[in-house]
């Protein structure tokens, strides 16, 4: 039996992992929030920055800078962070992204906002490994799996909202969208400063950035090239040149991975088929999720001209769908079908709501007609796979290797996002008519389907898991 003294030894410390727990989610749900909530600011930021005739394509980069240099700074940040005091590299990558978001807005030119978008991304690549790193580090081990699990859907329901939360401050100003982090990031620092607890590194070899160098160019030239390529000329050597340099650098990361001494992702990591199955499907689906919610707010805002708090308003019912759907079914249809099988659920349904947009969509608005069934089935579709998807990748990971693989799944959904949302400016084109307009949205809303339904058909076979590792991923979520 315990004595008074271990008792109340206990209840501190779970309360100071508790404070830990919480000053961690502040800081992941400010990173997460700022990858979707700019989509609804999009059209009030290029009316101030008087953006014309190419404007969608140069303001698609406010959103691919920071899913780009997210995606490239978070496995390096990762395990640089990890030679160093954790609570160290937490408070400077929170004071980082503070900073950049007050530059963002106060940005007064659209090179201005891009430039700050990539310092805030770095901000946000070294606060989200350091913080599940404390996360990890402050609580006891039977209670890891629950704060691995709360510390995920904080920032997971902070991404979801992000378009509601931007139409609201919008209604405001579009700068307010990144004002916002300020009074979050400075309260997070304050008690980080007093209450995180000092958790030294460890003596791990210095990454090469080499692997960070390669894949950032390579995503950053492909992502040129579907947003110009229409304007350039799919044949003109612009373009060409862009398409030739991202295959080269990928195929250098890729080479520098295989057979580098200190390559920056482990290539022990793609030797366990679940990972490698979650990491195809993480990019596929990532890419129908960022063009899906693009041109959700594009329609609602330039076609139907709604107004930013109603756009955040519409988009809501699929983000409300996430959390219902990922905690009260879908780990029971994980222990019944299997991870495989409810991915490849998830990404079809996702599929069937772009289905629903293509077929139903009209000039006058409509949205229970027309808008409202393909926002639920799509939620419905993000409920069952994205959960799944890190359950699975997650699980199937030695205890050495969750930080920097969770870092590497993570890294795949930002690059999914950002070659999503550039392929949806390459699919939309500059329409030149009202009849036009409906034409290019329907095209986009079939191609965003079928990379989803290529992530249904990735889940089936690589992610075929049933038995044992479905009972194990409804264990970890207990």
């Amino acid at each position: 039996m315990q004595t008074l003294s271990q008792l109340q030894t206990g209840a501190r410390r779970q309360a100071a992992a508790g404070a830990v727990l919480a000053i961690a989610c502040a800081g992941v749900a400010m990173a997460s929030l700022d990858l979707f909530i700019v989509n609804v600011a999009l059209p009030r930021i290029a009316a101030d920055l008087h953006l014309r005739g190419g404007g969608l394509g140069q303001l698609s980069w406010v959103l691919n800078a920071y899913a780009i240099a997210y995606a490239a700074l978070l496995v390096l940040f990762g395990r640089i962070a990890e030679r160093h005091r954790r609570d160290l590299g937490f408070l400077v990558g929170v004071a980082t992204f503070v900073a950049a978001s007050a530059a963002c807005g106060a940005s007064d030119s659209l090179t201005m906002l891009i430039a700050c978008r990539v310092i805030q991304a770095a901000g946000a690549a070294l606060l989200t490994p350091t913080s599940l790193g404390l996360v990890l580090a402050a609580t006891a081990p039977a209670r890891r799996h629950g704060a691995v699990r709360a510390w995920t859907a904080v920032g997971g329901l902070a991404a979801a909202l992000g378009p509601v939360i931007g139409g609201l401050l919008v209604a405001s100003s579009w700068r307010w969208v990144f004002y916002v982090n300020v009074p979050v990031g400075l309260i997070a620092l304050a008690l980080g400063y007093r209450l995180l607890p000092q958790i030294a590194g460890q003596p791990l070899r210095r990454p090469n950035v080499s692997g960070a160098l390669f894949i950032t160019l390579g995503v950053a030239a492909l992502a040129l090239g579907l947003v110009d390529g229409g304007r350039w000329g799919w044949g003109d050597v612009k373009t060409l040149a862009a398409i030739g340099l991202a295959a080269g650098a990928l195929a250098l990361f890729a080479a520098h991975t295989a057979w580098h001494a200190n390559p920056l992702i482990e290539r022990s990591l793609f030797r366990i088929r679940p990972f490698t199955g979650a990491s195809v499907v993480a990019v596929l689906f990532s890419a129908a999720f960022g063009a899906m919610l693009l041109s959700r707010v594009l329609w609602a805002q330039d076609v139907w001209h709604f107004s930013p708090l109603l756009t955040g308003l519409a988009i809501a019912p699929g983000p409300i769908m996430v959390p219902m759907v990922a905690w009260a079914l879908t780990g029971r249809l994980v222990q019944g079908f299997g991870a495989g099988a409810v991915i490849a659920a998830g990404c079809a349904l996702f599929a069937a709501g772009l289905a629903w947009w293509a077929l139903a969509i009209g000039l006058r608005p409509d949205y229970t007609g027309e808008m409202l069934g393909g926002m639920l089935l799509t939620g419905i579709g993000v409920g069952l796979t994205l959960p799944t998807l890190m359950a699975s990748a997650a699980a199937s990971l030695p205890d050495r290797a969750f930080a920097t693989g969770s870092a590497v799944i993570n890294m795949l959904r930002q690059i999914g996002l950002a070659v999503g949302v550039a392929a949806l400016v390459a699919a939309l084109g500059t329409p030149a008519s009202p009849a036009a307009t409906l034409v290019a949205y329907q095209r986009a809303a079939w191609i965003t389907a079928g990379t989803s339904l290529a992530g249904a058909l990735a889940g089936l076979l690589l992610l075929s898991v049933r038995g044992l590792r479905g009972r194990r991923l409804v264990a970890d979520r207990r």
